[in-house]
């Protein structure tokens, strides 16, 4: 039985993760065709925005969206390049270097927030077990 089981837990682990790189490549064509970003740079701009209010440091940045501080900072060069992002260098620290959203980096997150409510729109959950899905994938992996 308990072969059976962990053959049904592998069966949905890889559904979720192929239904997720999908997911993640519509959002990468949405976000390029409109404002020529990935959506791993949305991500960045977006926890930048919300959980920091346009300013954080790249470890704490790294921490948010699930990549090392050195990816972190990859990701960002481009995003300063264009002028959505700045960095402001700690002399005593480089991960204390603080990652600060331009007003540009807000109007680029705003007009790709439409893209993604676009791609968004065309999911369909069955409403009655959203929660649950939330709670169920917010703890896989967890342990």
């Amino acid at each position: 039985m308990t072969h059976d089981n962990d053959q049904t837990n592998q069966t949905l682990a890889f559904g979720l993760i192929g239904a997720a790189d999908r997911l993640e490549r519509r959002l990468d064509r949405a976000l390029s065709n409109t404002r020529g970003i990935s959506f791993r740079e949305y991500q960045l701009l977006r926890e930048l925005s919300r959980l920091y209010d346009g300013a954080a440091t790249r470890v704490d940045l790294a921490a948010a969206v699930g990549l090392t501080p050195s990816a972190v900072t990859r990701a960002l060069k481009p995003l300063e390049k264009l002028g959505y992002v700045v960095t402001h260098k700690s002399d005593r620290d480089a991960r204390r270097s603080l990652a600060t959203l331009t007003a540009g980096g807000r109007e680029l997150l705003a007009d790709a927030q439409g893209a993604v409510d676009g791609v968004m729109a065309q999911l369909s959950f069955p409403s009655t077990n959203r929660a649950q899905l939330i709670r169920l994938f917010n703890t896989l992996g967890a342990r």
